[in-house]
């Protein structure tokens, strides 16, 4: 690894640590200047190719997918780290489904999927532009199923009522 202050090439490990799914964070300090700096290592995967709705074919990009999971999640609580996560999670289950060609389809599913679970106003907003809504009648039909997805789950007072019920204690 070479130093990015002085371009020796030997450095020397001071912690290693996993962050996340795929990756693993390394301090180290060069052997020349003793300046510390931070390297990450992911996995690397076989290339994908995506196949677009036009039938063309390009190279999978994270930061492309990261990049529009990120706009999506602009001014709402969903952090860094989240989309960071996120973003992994459909990698491993892109690498999982073995294959070397993945339609574009599949791959905004399975975000979108992460996303419902994640932030609803950004579900919609990537919603809006994955599935190219073109009137406000795409908007409201996409609520409706939201809202309707989110009544079959229990509120969050129903899952703390279930929670102290099975743990023994009534507040």
């Amino acid at each position: 690894m070479f130093c990015p202050f002085c371009n020796h090439k030997d450095s020397r490990v001071l912690e290693s640590r996993l962050t996340g799914e795929n990756s693993v964070r390394r301090r180290r300090q060069c052997e020349q200047c003793d300046k510390r700096f931070t390297t990450y290592e992911r996995v690397e995967v076989i290339q994908m190719l995506i196949i677009k709705r036009s039938a063309s074919r390009e190279p999978y990009a994270r930061e492309k997918l990261r990049g529009g999971i990120a706009r999506a999640c602009a001014k709402t609580m969903v952090t860094a780290e989240q989309v960071d996560d996120l973003v992994d999670s459909v990698e491993n289950e892109l690498a999982a489904l073995g294959k070397r060609e993945i339609p574009s389809t599949v791959l905004g599913e399975l975000a979108l999927a992460r996303l419902r679970n994640l932030d609803q106003v950004a579900y919609v907003r990537f919603a809006s532009v994955y599935r190219q809504f073109r009137s406000i009648e795409d908007f409201i039909a996409e609520l409706n199923t939201l809202k309707d997805t989110a009544s079959l789950l229990p509120s969050p007072d129903e899952e703390k009522k279930r929670a102290t019920v099975y743990s023994g204690t009534n507040d």
